[in-house]
């Protein structure tokens, strides 16, 4: 009867490891494909963000092959999504006005946005529709910031501008102005969120405070000086980027 016992009970105890074993198993199993759907979650949400900033890219190229056959001397920085104009063609030093050169060259970047823009944006117009020659893309532009800087010269050139903040911002404001006295429609494109169509073109002044040359010669003052257009891509939807933290958090979870 002992014998008997204690062999019961030795065959319990495999019979209980191995309930384990495979109970451990199975739970690896699901947590390999847990980590796998998350995984492949991850990947196409990355994806398409990706997507965004190469669509960015090519416009930004397009653009730029654009103005440069119309003679207008512009750079671009894919990854930031800029395109920059050089001070030097716009304003005349300490100046907020645009020269006739200025006016020109702006003229011609008002034309160029004319042809993508709607491409990638809502009107605030009911009777606007979007072009035909449009590509097909589920990409769209969110904001286009009409940027100034400045060098860190001081501003001395008096009158109602206190400094180089306010000469950077009135730059980027004449600037924007003239692009929709050029092309009014563009003050009419807008990105739709919550419900409302925001405008797309707006302003903004920097100073000296963002310098693309952190030297003191001329050379790097005249790179400092200058307008940069700059595009804000939307994501492929409001869901995406929240999920992409998300899965984030799962991955990180031990």
């Amino acid at each position: 009867m002992i014998i008997d016992d204690a062999h019961e009970s030795e065959v319990d105890e495999e019979n209980y490891f191995v309930s384990m074993t495979d109970m451990m198993v199975g739970l690896v199993f699901i947590f390999i494909i847990m980590l796998m759907y998350f995984a492949v979650q991850f990947q196409d949400v990355t994806a398409k963000l990706t997507g965004a900033d190469l669509e960015r890219a090519k416009i930004l190229r397009d653009l730029e092959r654009t103005l440069k056959a119309k003679g207008v001397p512009v750079t671009i920085e894919e990854q930031n999504g800029v395109l920059r104009l050089p001070d030097a063609i716009l304003f005349d030093s300490g100046r907020a006005e645009l020269k006739p050169e200025g006016k020109v060259a702006v003229g011609h970047l008002a034309d160029a946005l004319r042809d993508v823009i709607p491409c990638y944006t809502d009107s605030q117009s009911a009777d606007a529709s979007r072009p035909v020659r449009c590509p097909k893309t589920p990409y769209r532009i969110e904001s286009v910031y009409v940027e100034g800087h400045t060098d860190v010269d001081r501003y001395s050139g008096g009158g109602m501008l206190r400094d180089n903040w306010d000469l950077s911002v009135v730059r980027a404001t004449n600037t924007y102005r003239e692009l929709t006295i050029r092309q009014p429609g563009l003050s009419q494109r807008c990105s739709r969120r919550q419900g409302r169509c925001e405008a797309v073109l707006s302003v903004s002044g920097y100073g000296a405070e963002r310098p693309v040359d952190t030297g003191d010669s001329p050379a790097a003052k005249r790179s400092n000086r200058r307008i940069d257009l700059r595009l804000l891509m939307v994501t492929p939807d409001a869901s995406a980027t929240s999920e992409v933290d998300k899965v984030s958090e799962r991955l990180k979870t031990p």
